[in-house]
């Protein structure tokens, strides 16, 4: 069906002072899903997601360890998820995903973004609805059909299924995240995930002209350089 998913990272790390955000990024989300889902990655498939992940972007071990340590300890700070919403340069479409201790100071820091670009923020729902909250599961195996077997006898509504150059992406709703690994793994083993991440994905994309780049990516810079920003989601068409 062709529909490519949203990387979310929007600009990897090209210096030290970038990949130390990449690394207090990914220790922040490490901490709080091995807080909330335990701190074994066998009993956690969210947390062993998410450290494989970790791994393929070259997130030192010890960041990890140290994350999952703090989270054994059961105090340290309260994170919670925050996601703000609204138009970007050019009308875009955009999600911003938040892990914050302190809500009115990330509300703040991300309303600037907006401001400070000629953006519109918007209230919750104004254009999330256009976006698909999905898990994707990409990895090596050349049966489409197969795989596709094997998720529907695990009950998992699947969304979409694509199979190109010997890689299936399957998509499915973030509530059937577990449901979808769990059928995988019973049915072909150990799976190396070349992407295993759930993403809001835009159902429509916006063309960004040449005009409107410079501040789109002066926008997506500045939301990067927030520290409680953990994801962005548009639907800016490059």
């Amino acid at each position: 069906m062709g529909r490519a998913y949203q990387n979310r990272k929007e600009s990897m790390a090209k210096t030290a002072d970038a990949k130390a955000k990449v690394y207090s990024k990914y220790g922040r989300e490490i901490y709080v899903c091995a807080k909330a889902g335990g701190v074994e990655p066998d009993g956690n498939l969210a947390l062993r997601g998410l450290i494989e992940r970790a791994k393929k972007d070259q997130v030192p071990t010890h960041v990890i360890e140290k994350a999952i340590d703090k989270a054994k300890g059961g105090g340290g700070e309260d994170f919670s998820v925050a996601r703000y919403e609204g138009y970007g340069p050019g009308n875009c479409m955009v999600m911003i995903e938040c892990l914050t201790d302190n809500a009115n100071r990330t509300f703040g820091d991300v309303r600037l973004c907006f401001t400070k670009t000629k953006c519109k923020i918007g209230t919750q729902g104004s254009v999330s609805h256009m976006f698909d909250h999905n898990a994707i599961l990409v990895f090596k195996h050349d049966d489409e059909e197969a795989v596709l077997e094997a998720l529907m006898m695990g009950d998992v509504d699947v969304a979409d299924i694509e199979s190109d150059a010997g890689l299936i992406t399957v998509f499915a709703p973030h509530t059937d995240y577990f449901k979808a690994k769990t059928s995988l793994a019973e049915a072909f083993g150990e799976i190396d995930y070349e992407v295993d991440e759930i993403q809001f994905l835009p159902q429509s994309s916006t063309p960004i002209s040449e005009e409107d780049m410079p501040m789109f990516d002066k926008f997506i810079e500045m939301l990067n350089d927030v520290d409680d920003v953990q994801n962005i989601y548009h639907n800016a068409e490059l």
